[in-house]
């Protein structure tokens, strides 16, 4: 391996700190800006001294492109000067720098010193961001500490800044919270017996804990991510993030540090920190960075190796939507709108688990929850608390399930109810009469597609007559990842065939303008940003209704739904990769086929 790439071939006489003068001949000889924009730069950073890093300054400064006269942001300004002194760029992505082994590579105080920032720990190199591509005094230094290469990268100078102080500071509050607990391991059921070894359990309420649970969520927050998972393995404790529907590994726990923060999240939770045989549901309301609201509900789950805990996050973003917003097309807005303005009936949402059902309801509640109403939902649990909805939560220890729920809720005179998940044919046979006395009742049920929310009532052994005198229509629903709108490019390769095979035997019409996923840094190298919604609506129909009390098999009930205007999910994603929102393999990968 070799260690700082040779000056000599870039710039042989550059030592020391970077000088802003330098950069500024450097983009007007190299033409990014014209020699007139220097100028007003030099006027402008001439009328005093900063003790800003030099990029930060010119940045501040907004040099005017010479080509299109956008201007210059630090990013662009640290790459070029990277390229310019022959040091790689890097762009600092915190979900890929295993942060206790950085922290080892040297001590805060060095990092803080020499304004650098270990981001990499190989057994052969240590990869170091520095935002001074000409003072490299420290290599040495660091070499000889860490029995390895340098590899030097640049970075941007109020990156490094940022990360220096997250990365060290949690680095530390999990060693002090380590030093706090030793190893205690709590229950696992493959116990790994080490004599000699403190058995002392972390507190919930260390320092050092309440400080690595802080940064948990703001960094979750930072990251866009929808779940938290706290996984306990036999070693080491795993924090893993989901985003955009991926899992993402983040950090590497001890686990004695990892069960103290599971107590520290139960403990906020409301949940008993005593109980870990059992799995448990809680809840926790915080803010995120902007000061907004921010439900999280928490579930543990007991494992092999101790206690799993996973927290969903409920952002107030993501969470009521418009219906443009959530991805419906038109052709089923407009439907949908229909179906909800309805006096009275069922209305089922299907999906599996994680498929945003709980959006699209709440969504939809939340534009018909007027003063004039009264709109009430019986939980399991309540997913987001909402201030124009009475929200009940089921308490199966208390004996109150959804039936029970439902039956009270009967007499409180609502208008719009909505069940949580319909799951036996007791609160099928509630819903069924809330519907029947003049009740909006909205549910979900876990089916793959809409016709078979239908079959899925008649197995719980609700009657077809009950059936067809209540049920308005079916939404079914799947979310697919969306193109990053920063880097997506035009996909040549792709062919109209193709989607048309997907979808065969419905045809497509209209254009096709089919994109492929990149990767830049606003998506973290995926290529995706974002989620949407696919939906297919079934509306119930006269003829729908025959099909029911005749024939009630699944192929028929598809065909009659087909007629009345349903899209299946494959078809609603095939327009979104003709209009070049997501790709072909993304949508096939949550949607069922398209029965011939």
């Amino acid at each position: 391996m070799h260690s700082t790439p040779p000056k000599a071939e870039a710039a042989p006489r550059i030592t020391g700190p970077l000088d802003w003068r330098r950069v500024v001949e450097w983009l007007k000889e190299d033409g990014v800006i014209t020699p007139e924009e220097a100028q007003r730069t030099i006027a402008r950073c001439s009328q005093g001294e900063s003790h800003q890093h030099p990029l930060v300054r010119l940045a501040s400064v907004a040099m005017a492109r010479a080509e299109g006269g956008r201007p210059l942001l630090l990013e662009e300004l640290t790459e070029y000067v990277a390229r310019r002194s022959g040091l790689a760029y890097l762009r600092i992505d915190p979900l890929k720098v295993d942060v206790g082994r950085v922290a080892d590579a040297m001590s805060a105080n060095y990092a803080e010193r020499h304004k650098v920032l270990p981001v990499q720990v190989t057994p052969q190199e240590v990869v170091v961001a520095t935002a001074e591509p000409f003072i490299d005094d420290w290599v040495a230094e660091v070499e000889r500490q860490s029995r390895r290469s340098v590899r030097r990268v640049m970075a941007n100078p109020q990156d490094i800044q940022r990360y220096m102080g997250e990365f060290f500071a949690l680095a530390k509050s999990v060693r002090a919270a380590q030093k706090s607990g030793g190893s205690a391991s709590g229950s696992t059921f493959e116990q790994l017996v080490e004599l000699g070894k403190t058995n002392k359990q972390l507190d919930a309420n260390d320092q050092g804990v309440i400080r690595v649970v802080d940064w948990l969520w703001q960094y979750a927050f930072d990251q866009r991510a929808s779940d938290i998972h706290l996984e306990p393995r036999r070693e080491q404790g795993v924090i893993r993030f989901r985003i955009d529907g991926v899992l993402h590994p983040v950090y590497q726990m001890p686990m004695g540090v990892l069960n103290a923060m599971v107590a520290r999240v139960k403990l906020l939770g409301r949940m008993d920190v005593v109980e870990k045989r059992r799995p448990l549901d809680g809840r926790i309301k915080t803010r995120n960075p902007r000061g907004d609201e921010v439900e999280m509900r928490l579930s543990t789950l007991p494992t092999a190796f101790g206690e799993k805990m996973v927290m969903r996050i409920f952002d107030p973003d993501n969470a009521v939507k418009d219906l443009d917003a959530l991805g419906f097309a038109r052709h089923d807005a407009d439907r949908w709108e229909g179906l909800v303005r309805r006096p009275h009936g069922i209305i089922l949402v299907t999906g599996p688990t994680g498929s945003g059902k709980t959006t699209t309801l709440y969504s939809t509640l939340k534009r018909i929850a007027t003063e004039e109403v009264n709109v009430s939902t019986v939980e399991d649990p309540i997913e987001m608390i909402e201030p124009s909805f009475n929200q009940t939560q089921v308490q199966p220890q208390l004996d109150f399930s959804f039936t029970e729920g439902l039956r009270a809720l009967m007499r409180q005179d609502p208008d719009i109810i909505m069940v949580g998940e319909i799951r036996d044919l007791p609160t099928a046979e509630m819903a069924v009469q809330a519907a029947l006395t003049g009740h909006l009742v909205f549910s979900t049920l876990h089916t793959n597609d809409a016709p078979s929310a239908v079959s899925r009532l008649m197995e719980l052994g609700v009657p077809n007559y009950l059936i067809n005198a209540t049920l308005l229509g079916i939404l079914a629903q799947r979310l697919v990842r969306t193109l990053c709108a920063q880097c997506k490019q035009r996909d040549e390769s792709a062919r109209m065939e193709d989607l048309a095979e997907a979808v065969r035997p419905w045809k497509l019409s209209g254009g096709y303008q089919p994109y492929k996923p990149v990767g830049c840094v606003e998506c973290r190298m995926t290529g995706f940003r974002g989620r949407m919604g696919l939906y297919e609506l079934l509306t119930v129909s006269e003829a729908f209704k025959d099909r029911v009390t005749q024939s009630p098999s699944i192929d028929a009930l598809r065909r009659q739904a087909v007629h009345d205007g349903m899209r299946p999910l494959r078809l609603a994603g095939a327009l979104r990769v003709a209009e070049g929102l997501t790709t072909l393999e993304e949508v096939v990968a949550v949607t069922p086929p398209v029965e011939k």
